[in-house]
């Protein structure tokens, strides 16, 4: 299987304007900066196994016992411990999503089926998929909202998928890394269902909304203690560095930040989604903070954006979808127009 290649890989364009990363447009939080910045003289003794301030941090923020937490180094190592905890021998994700559940899930010799998104749907997730749940099946893993879609499932279908899982005995993982992006996250989220439902799992990271990419720090929310001892069998020791552990600490005390952050991406995405639809693009209903857009006009536009200093995420690796389709983050205005005008260049010259 070639493994395909995300957003966010700068490194051979270190002057570009990253639109290809999905990730906060503030920045990392000058708190958690601050944060990083004093605790530079600890760094060199280890950081904590556990991870308990952190952890403790976590469930008073989530509102769940600290029993039902497990920290990780980023959202992607969850996911690849759960497939190997877990070692599902059946398991049904999307297509299009995030591919790294296709890959944890081969690397723990599982079989992976694929429930197809369809454009006449706007790649929304529908009640056909609880047609394909079934006591065969091991695991769904499911992306909340979809990368690289942007879409949310609608909470009472969740909830009807979450007790599907149950009565056929399926473990449900849903990644909510984008959720925070949305206008009511608390509407899209399973958070409430994790006490009645052992075999749920949630995964969520610092990633995106705190822009702390480059530190890597995830967790995910369980209420089943034997799929967390399992989990935490797979860690290897101090997974989680004590940088990672000072930010995240700090991020969760700055609510302000998420408050803004909130209000910029909302704003931007509708200014964007706009402009997109302006210069002829089928901008697919992305209610996260990227926007996923199909350009009929090209297929290369990746390629001319990036001869103008701009990087986007181009799709067409992704199941289900070709070179058409494209996914942009939402930054600041000036980015953004920075991005609308250089699309303006391209596009009326196509």
């Amino acid at each position: 299987m070639d493994r395909q290649l995300h957003g966010g890989d700068t490194y051979g364009h270190p002057s570009a304007l990253d639109f290809s990363s999905n990730t906060s447009p503030l920045g990392l939080p000058e708190s958690v900066q601050a944060a990083l910045a004093g605790s530079v003289g600890d760094w060199d003794g280890y950081p904590d196994p556990l991870c308990r301030d952190l952890t403790a941090a976590i469930a008073a923020a989530d509102g769940v016992p600290a029993a039902w937490v497990h920290c990780g180094n980023g959202a992607a190592d969850l996911i690849f411990r759960v497939a190997q905890a877990l070692r599902p021998r059946r398991a049904l994700t999307l297509a299009p999503t995030f591919s790294e559940y296709e890959y944890a899930l081969a690397a723990a010799g599982c079989e992976t089926t694929f429930h197809p998104l369809h454009e006449k749907d706007n790649f929304a997730l529908t009640d056909t998929i609880l047609g394909k749940l079934s006591p065969a099946l091991d695991l769904l893993m499911l992306c909340n909202p979809n990368n690289p879609t942007g879409q949310p499932a609608d909470g009472e279908l969740l909830r009807r998928i979450l007790k599907k899982c149950a009565d056929c005995k399926i473990t449900l993982v849903v990644d909510e890394c984008f959720v925070p992006f949305l206008d009511e996250p608390e509407a899209h989220t399973l958070k409430g269902e994790l006490a009645a439902h052992g075999n749920l799992i949630l995964l969520r990271a610092f990633t995106k909304l705190y822009a702390m990419a480059g530190l890597r720090l995830g967790y995910l929310l369980c209420a089943n203690p034997e799929t967390i001892e399992a989990v935490c069998a797979c860690e290897p020791p101090w997974n989680v560095s004590l940088p990672a552990q000072t930010a995240g600490i700090a991020a969760l005390a700055d609510g302000e930040y998420v408050s803004r952050v909130r209000e910029v991406v909302k704003a931007e995405r509708k200014y964007l989604a706009g402009e997109l639809q302006k210069l002829g693009l089928r901008v697919l209903g992305s209610r996260a903070n990227y926007l996923f857009f199909k350009c009929n006009a090209c297929r290369d536009l990746d390629a001319l954006l990036e001869q103008r200093g701009i990087l986007i995420r181009p799709c067409g690796n992704f199941r289900g979808l070709d070179e058409r389709f494209y996914r942009a983050a939402v930054k600041t205005h000036a980015q953004n127009e920075r991005l609308v005008e250089a699309l303006t260049e391209i596009l009326k010259g196509a």
